[in-house]
């Protein structure tokens, strides 16, 4: 009897060491800032994602008051981990500030929550952080841009108004020259219309989940030779070579060959607004077991490593990008959408100065190569 007592024991504290292990390991792996405090509110742990948040280490908070370490916008009567512990009720994602250790203010989303022991009783309370730095910044370039394509559009309207009034009431003293020069001033801004107005439709439909893809077979070979060609002309005129190096027959592949289009223009058009006179861009396509890839590359001015990660975000531009900067972030995000909706995936290397290659990585369909 006492050696099944035992053995029971022995058992339990193996499982709370693994429980412990566990939790120890979770803290230490999410991308958010987490401290736990005990019933006086003094911090019992720091994980690495917090030190890294407020540039204190955990050495050097443990022990002291949660709000001294912190000095958030709503520590002290209105904390919500005090509420939590108070009450035992999570507080889930509120927003609010928290100092950093150099004094910098920064806004984080907070979730809070009472800590208790196996039995029940109040042990504490925990607190996940999360920076909104990128996010608040990325919210203030979608306003930006919004007011720059509703700017954008206001332009052309008023070009496409201005040449429309111009023909209305001088069509009779205006030479033919003349005429042909405002009708393709006019189908040149209605062009742009065009575009503005599709890309926010296009990743409208992407974003709700409305887009529905029309799956048929595609010849990857037809598709991207079609591409290479309808790039031929503004090449010539940018100055810039457009090489297609491909000395493999890709397969037939299940897909909708106007949205495959679109990612696929989305990334060449990315290409040659960041390139020169001069410039080189190569279409690279590629075959594996399982995948096909086609790898755009450009040498225009690259990407900072800082920007690479949200590259692929809506309304995202880069901070430090030379030259031209039109468009309204989304070319990037819809080609990536759409490429996910095929099964697929998209990847971006660069490096500042040395240029950019965008990978279009889809995968193959078995039964339609064995026709």
């Amino acid at each position: 009897m006492e050696r099944r007592a035992k053995k029971a024991e022995a058992q339990t504290r193996k499982g709370n060491l693994s429980d412990v292990t566990f939790y120890s390991f979770v803290m230490d792996s999410l991308p958010v800032g987490i401290l736990t405090v005990d019933r006086d509110m003094r911090i019992t742990s720091f994980n690495p994602w917090a030190q890294t948040l407020t540039g204190y280490t955990e050495e050097e908070v443990l022990g002291r008051q949660c709000g001294e370490v912190l000095r958030g916008g709503r520590c002290g009567s209105d904390c919500p981990l005090k509420k939590s512990i108070h009450e035992r009720a999570p507080i889930v994602w509120i927003e609010t500030t928290i100092r950093k250790k150099t004094g910098e203010t920064i806004p984080v989303r907070i979730h809070t929550s009472a800590l208790t022991d196996q039995d029940g009783k109040l042990m504490g309370g925990v607190e996940a952080f999360q920076d909104m730095t990128v996010v608040r910044a990325m919210e203030r370039e979608k306003d930006n841009i919004i007011s720059m394509f509703a700017h954008d559009m206001k332009s052309s309207l008023t070009i496409i108004g201005g040449f429309v009034l111009r023909l209305l009431k001088k069509a009779v003293d205006l030479d033919d020259e003349t005429k042909a020069k405002y009708l393709e001033i006019i189908q040149k801004e209605t062009g742009k219309l065009d575009f503005l107005i599709n890309d926010f439709l296009e990743f409208a439909r992407l974003q709700t989940g409305k887009l529905k893809l029309n799956l048929q077979a595609v010849s990857l070979d037809k598709e991207l030779m079609e591409l290479f060609e309808a790039y031929q002309s503004r090449a010539m005129q940018s100055g810039i070579e457009l090489e297609f190096r491909s000395d493999i027959i890709l397969p037939v592949i299940l897909a909708d060959p106007n949205r495959l289009r679109r990612a696929f223009t989305n990334i060449l058009d990315n290409a040659f607004k960041f390139s020169k006179k001069g410039d080189v861009i190569r279409i690279v396509p590629d075959l594996w077991e399982k995948e096909i890839s086609v790898r755009i590359e450009d040498q225009g001015p690259g990407i900072a490593a800082e920007d690479l990660p949200f590259i692929f975000e809506a309304f995202y531009r880069g901070k430090k990008v030379e030259g031209k900067q039109e468009g309204v972030g989304l070319g990037l995000a819809s080609a990536k959408s759409i490429v996910e909706a095929h099964g697929g995936r998209v990847k971006a290397e660069s490096e500042l100065g040395k240029g950019s290659a965008f990978t279009i990585i889809l995968p193959r369909t078995e039964r339609l190569e064995k026709r």
